[in-house]
């Protein structure tokens, strides 16, 4: 196992807490909601044994990093900024390998089409494309896998729902991997993370931000096409979105190399599979 290390980015108006690992091309990481960096423990090893330089933060509002008060501090633009700026702080002056998970994969789609110049290439994870999510959204199936979004927009009600019960509410849906795929262990260090002095506001805050970019229209409505070589990763068993949203449109990711689809995985598809998504990554980065 190579050795981690843990630095500080200091960003433009965050401070970015980040785990390090192997020599190497840069990969970098973005966990989703409700993980950190740890998210991607399995994979971190993985990739720095076979040859890679491994950056992953925890996004902003999250664990160790800073945590800015106010909604409009998650906007998916200051997200994706944070990445770009990440990558050039640990000088990826050519890019980076990024990869994202769930809202990480969020930021990932959004740092791609932002910042071309800084991704090399992109894997995602159970995420679809903004405009397949967007489509999804429309259909009362997706909907009905989705109320918690609606939800978290209350004030401050989700944020003691969640707390309750040592965080119940947030360990429940890890309940849907496979069996042992979150060790007690495991489930103490996300506990540990979400304990952090103003990390539940900060975390829905992601959720917030977008939901109010879509009230006031504060959104582009033709994002740029994702010029990078794109894989998706897709376990089939995710209970939070349809199998169907996994396929871009061929107009919003031209190069998109692959959807591979696991049928034995959920949502939480890199702890499920662990050594099947790192090898898939492993491949797709170095190609």
């Amino acid at each position: 196992m190579s050795e981690r290390r843990h630095g500080y980015a200091e960003l433009d108006t965050v401070r970015l807490h980040y785990v390090e690992a192997g020599d190497g091309p840069l990969v970098v990481l973005l966990h989703g909601f409700p993980e950190f960096w740890y998210a991607w423990s399995h994979q971190i090893d993985a990739l720095a044994a076979a040859g890679f330089r491994v950056v992953a933060p925890d996004m902003r509002g999250y664990n160790l990093s800073s945590k800015p008060a106010g909604v409009a501090s998650y906007a998916l633009s200051l997200l994706a900024a944070d990445v770009r700026d990440l990558i050039a702080e640990r000088g990826g002056d050519d890019g980076a390998l990024l990869a994202g998970h769930d809202w990480g994969g969020v930021v990932a789609w959004a740092t791609a089409a932002a910042h071309p110049d800084a991704v090399r290439r992109l894997a995602i994870l159970n995420m679809p494309h903004p405009r397949r999510m967007l489509e999804g959204l429309r259909t009362v199936r997706q909907l009905r896998k989705s109320w918690y979004i609606l939800f978290f927009q209350l004030p401050g009600v989700p944020e003691r729902l969640l707390r309750a019960r040592r965080f119940e509410a947030l360990r429940g849906p890890f309940h849907e991997a496979r069996a042992g795929a979150f060790t007690r262990s495991d489930v103490d260090r996300y506990v540990e993370a979400w304990s952090q002095p103003g990390a539940l506001p900060a975390m829905l805050g992601y959720y917030r931000a977008a939901f109010r970019a879509r009230l006031t229209r504060h959104v582009d409505p033709e994002p740029a096409p994702v010029a990078a070589p794109t894989l998706v990763i897709w376990g089939e068993r995710d209970r939070h979105l349809g199998a169907e949203l996994a396929q871009p449109h061929a107009a919003d990711v031209p190069n998109l190399e692959r959807v591979e689809r696991i049928p034995t995985a959920s949502h939480w598809v890199a702890h499920d599979e662990p050594e099947l998504v790192s090898r898939l990554l492993i491949e797709f980065f170095g190609g």
